[in-house]
């Protein structure tokens, strides 16, 4: 690696939106279907563990960011710097878990719900869905730029929405719950994995927050928004709009020196703030707040279907309960959620794939610059995940595949990332003092669920993860 100093960074306001595409990614999964759908199972006091989930993702993120603010190159990247395949490896680990599209799916399903379409009608709306994201990544100049704008857009919209049903339709005692309730269902784990299913337990966590390979993603988007080194790395930019650079995105290595050490504090202080806000604290509120809303209107019914059945009685519930406006607006909101997340994860694994294969196999290449690459995978996802939709399978199900292969996935890269945090970074910005111990708890607490989801496939049968 060439060596280079720190660029002088511009303060918080700068870089705030960092975060914004991976919240937007986070929203229609975990925080919209997932934990509200546990929580009509089991009740609020579950709800501690949606929470634990998104701060051990606030961790293993900034981890993810350390590595880049340093060198400019991605986590995966420097796996790469660790043993070649890796990088495929990883590319596979994003791709394979959504080709399932269960957010196309959902959408389409919640799209149905404000214009009381037929469920025949939902592969048709999810493939235009698929097809409309294709066109727009295509066609954007200066790729993240557009989506950081769109998905700031659809998150503040989003927002607006949650504020108006926590002061309309939610009660004090819900909210009180999360907390009396949580102990009880502690103790009371066990029974609550054999009820929801180990799968969908461990999916909901893993989706609190981002999930799968999608947090290795906020290396680009750090590297992208030109936070630390990531400043002297190339954007992403359309094949047909923008200008491609064709070079791999191999970055930079620091110099020891006290100037570099005090611009990487300022640097450090910075991106925790802004993935502490834009992240973790609007993840937290979002993700609280819709599973309180639904206890809130539906209360506990374990009759309640998982395939997004529970959506709808929500949303007339909220019309009977604040206005029949309120019902649309909420299936419009959740409409915004589902797409925001297809667009993000669309991005996302595409994202991770041209980087990692430019850096590696294909980094002598003249014609795959990162661009191309990137492309080709986005109408891979979109073709073989419009294809998959017209089989089908229910919306709820592609999502509990996609989040329990992401949880394997990030098994393998929160083991790596302490790796070559400290293997490679120089002294002053290597992974030390007490975030060292917390990210070997995160690094078991994934390896740890992991395992157990294997034992109990091959103890009971696959049947027994539902």
């Amino acid at each position: 690696m060439t060596y280079a100093d720190l660029p002088e960074p511009q303060g918080l306001r700068r870089y705030l939106g960092a975060s914004v595409i991976l919240t937007a990614t986070a929203l229609g999964s975990g925080e919209l279907v997932l934990w509200p759908y546990i929580t009509t199972q089991v009740g609020p006091g579950i709800i501690w563990l949606a929470v634990l989930g998104i701060t051990i993702q606030y961790f293993l993120n900034m981890e993810v960011e350390r590595y880049t603010l340093v060198t400019g190159e991605t986590a995966v990247t420097g796996f790469s710097r660790l043993w070649l395949p890796w990088g495929v490896i990883f590319v596979l680990g994003a791709i394979l878990p959504n080709l399932w599209p269960g957010w196309a799916s959902s959408g389409a399903t919640v799209f149905g719900f404000v214009f009381d379409l037929d469920s025949s009608a939902v592969p048709i709306v999810a493939s235009i869905f698929l097809l409309s994201i294709g066109v727009a990544v295509t066609l954007s100049p200066v790729i993240y730029q557009t989506l950081e704008k769109v998905q700031g857009i659809m998150v503040a919209l989003i927002l607006v929405f949650v504020v108006a049903a926590i002061v309309l339709a939610t009660r004090a005692d819900a909210w009180a719950a999360v907390v009396t309730e949580a102990p009880a269902t502690a103790g009371d784990l066990p029974d609550i994995v054999t009820q929801i299913g180990a799968a969908t337990l461990f999916g909901a966590i893993v989706f609190a927050g981002a999930g799968g390979a999608n947090n290795l993603v906020q290396s680009n988007y750090i590297r992208d928004k030109g936070m630390g080194m990531g400043q002297r790395i190339p954007n992403v930019v359309s094949p047909i709009t923008g200008e491609e650079v064709a070079t791999p995105s191999l970055g930079y290595m620091v110099r020891p020196t006290a100037e570099n050490e005090r611009r990487w504090r300022e640097w450090w202080r910075i991106a925790n703030s802004e993935q502490l806000l834009t992240f973790w604290f609007i993840g937290v509120v979002l993700l609280v707040s819709l599973s309180v809303l639904v206890f809130s209107t539906v209360g506990v019914d374990s009759e309640l279907d998982s395939e997004l059945g529970f959506l709808q009685v929500e949303g007339r519930a909220l019309g009977e309960i604040v206005a029949p406006w309120f019902t649309t607006a909420f299936y419009v909101a959740a409409f915004l959620m589902l797409f925001s997340t297809n667009v993000g994860v669309v991005d996302y694994v595409s994202r991770l794939a041209g980087d990692s294969l430019k850096v590696t196999f294909l980094k002598d290449s003249t014609y795959w610059s990162e661009s191309k690459i990137y492309i080709t995978v986005v109408w891979i996802l979109i073709v073989v995940g419009g294809g998959i939709i017209w089989t089908g399978i229910e919306p709820v199900v592609l999502l509990v595949i996609s989040s329990a292969g992401g949880g394997f996935v990030m098994a393998f890269y929160s083991v790596l990332v302490v790796l070559i945090n400290r293997r490679f970074l120089p002294g002053f910005a290597k992974l030390k003092g007490w975030r060292l111990p917390v990210m070997i708890f995160v690094a078991v607490f994934y390896v740890g669920f992991s395992l157990f989801l294997i034992y109990q496939m091959l103890v009971a049968g696959p049947g027994s993860l539902a």
